[in-house]
């Protein structure tokens, strides 16, 4: 006998698989110790460098860039063992454009950090704009993933700056196959890029009484686009963190 959505959002949770690395502290570990849940993590994705023999390919010297833009510490991280491993000395004098804080903060652990040489944005392209405006006539270099840094692109394409994109490392799909056997009553995701890597690994995948839960419209669209269904989403007016809305659906599963 088929069973309904409607009975299926009404069975009670127990586990939980987070496709996310397992962190030190985190609202999760209190969540599982309030309904007594089984909750693992597990990243669905990972990042691998890019050689410094394949950089060398692509005739890109990062030490003759006297702009750089860092959309994340993965970006930073990258640039620095490139350059390392290629043995180029970046400029002191060298302009960063930082997405967000976090990022900036991140860019510490690398450089010698000055105000006068440090952009840091709020967490978009469009909060630069301003302080990229300033050194428009140079050629900027923006340090990505094999998935590249769309938005950005767009933007520095629109408003016609000279950049150049830089793939240092890949973003690719973990093996999970040890998880094969495995069932969760939910399963959360937070990026687009958790999905793919789930119908990598199982490309027969079927959802089943398996409730999914999902962070953001992207995540949401990747997961309706592959015959999904989400039973549980953030963010929400009444529930903005994904721990929230799943204490809120428990609440209601396991009463």
């Amino acid at each position: 006998m088929s069973t309904t959505s409607a009975e299926v959002k009404l069975r009670k949770v127990k586990t939980i698989l987070v496709s996310q690395p397992q962190p030190e502290r985190s609202p999760f570990f209190d969540l599982g110790k309030k309904h007594k849940l089984k909750i693992d993590f597990r990243s669905f994705i990972h990042v691998e460098d890019v050689t410094e023999k394949e950089f060398r390919k692509t005739r890109i010297r990062p030490e003759e860039f006297k702009t750089v833009i860092f959309s994340s510490r993965n970006a930073i991280e990258h640039f620095f063992r490139i350059s390392e491993e290629m043995r180029v000395k970046i400029s002191p004098d060298t302009r960063y454009f930082c997405l967000s804080e976090a990022v900036a903060n991140y860019l510490q652990k690398f450089i010698v950090y000055r105000k006068r040489k440090v952009f840091v944005g709020k967490r978009t392209i469009q909060d630069l704009g301003n302080a990229l405006n300033k050194y428009k006539t140079e050629k900027f270099l923006l340090p990505c993933s094999n998935l590249g840094s769309k938005p950005i692109v767009e933007y520095l394409t629109e408003n016609e700056f000279d950049f150049q994109e830089a793939m240092m490392y890949r973003t690719v799909a973990s093996d999970l196959s040890d998880l094969r056997d495995i069932t969760y009553d939910v399963l959360v995701f937070f990026s687009p890029l958790g999905i793919e890597s789930l119908y990598e690994n199982f490309p027969d995948f079927q959802q089943n009484e398996t409730r999914i839960a999902v962070y953001g419209k992207s995540t949401q669209r990747a997961v309706t686009e592959n015959g999904l269904e989400i039973n549980i989403s953030a963010p929400a007016p009444e529930s903005p963190s994904m721990t929230m809305a799943l204490d809120k659906y428990i609440k209601e599963a396991n009463q």
